[in-house]
């Protein structure tokens, strides 16, 4: 699980690095699933019942919610910090409990609901609305908006698809979907360093997202789920090795309030 999220962070890393050299975020976010699903189509033992799935407006409903955060998070990663950014996207899951409530009917408590109230204080202190809030973190909390609401509309359909079946779905429609404004905003040429860095962005996702799908054979929610707030940490250790960034006082604080209560309120869930 740690691999897992340290891959689909380093894909991040890659994507950031090149925003910052010129490249579009709808292009790199283009590539990443088109690659990604030319590379995973074979090890997802698709059958032809499978494929009667993508005509269900819900497998694309949630394919369009993923296709969205991606860009999203990609264009706020242009401009800014990758740990403040995904401190941002992390009102994801304040979204999904949300919405889960209200359209799934699921159950909140009242110590989950206040543990999510101080993890959306930590959220505001990245952020930093009102007196210091840029464009870039405005696409970030859209990005976790989009997110949270792909988290409720993958519980809704999950029992009736594979997860294999939802890898390759939302990839194949992102792939199809994006192909026009990606490749309209494709660069003139590419180098060899702009094709490894794509690769690593499209590859580290895939495979990031590939040992969740296997992971969820064999392995508890309740284990696995806390271990999604080591983004976090990741995001961090990235942002300071590649680009030197490390997040402001008020920032640090916000993530440290959104990785504690982010684990305290999973511990619970799984209690």
């Amino acid at each position: 699980m740690v691999l897992s999220m340290t891959l689909i962070v380093g894909s991040d890393t890659a994507a950031k690095v090149l925003s910052e050299a010129g490249t579009s975020p709808l292009f790199v976010a283009w590539t990443r699933f088109a690659l990604a699903c030319a590379v995973l189509v074979p090890f997802m033992g698709l059958t032809r019942d499978d494929l009667q799935g993508l005509r269900d407006p819900f497998v694309w409903l949630r394919a369009g919610l993923i296709m969205a955060g991606i860009s999203c998070i990609l264009t706020a990663l242009r401009t800014e910090p990758i740990a403040d950014a995904f401190g941002a996207f992390f009102i994801g899951p304040i979204v999904a409990y949300v919405l889960s409530a209200w359209l799934l009917k699921e159950r909140i408590t009242p110590v989950r609901s206040l543990l999510l109230a101080v993890s959306f204080a930590g959220v505001l202190l990245v952020v930093k609305p009102g007196f210091g809030a840029s464009v870039g973190m405005v696409f970030a909390v859209l990005a976790g908006c989009f997110h949270g609401a792909y988290v409720v509309a993958t519980r809704h359909i999950a029992p009736s698809y594979r997860p294999r079946f939802l890898l390759i779905s939302q990839l194949f429609l992102g792939a199809v979907v994006l192909a026009p404004v990606g490749l309209s905003h494709a660069p003139a040429s590419l180098g060899i360093t702009a094709i490894v860095l794509i690769s690593i962005s499209a590859l580290g996702s895939a495979f990031g997202n590939l040992l969740l799908v296997q992971l969820s054979r064999t392995t508890p929610s309740s284990v696995i789920a806390p271990l999604i707030y080591t983004q976090l940490l990741s995001a961090t250790v990235f942002g300071l090795v590649v680009f030197g960034d490390w997040p402001d006082w008020l920032s640090l604080a916000g993530l440290a309030i959104i990785f504690v209560t982010g684990i305290a309120s999973l511990a619970l869930a799984r209690r």
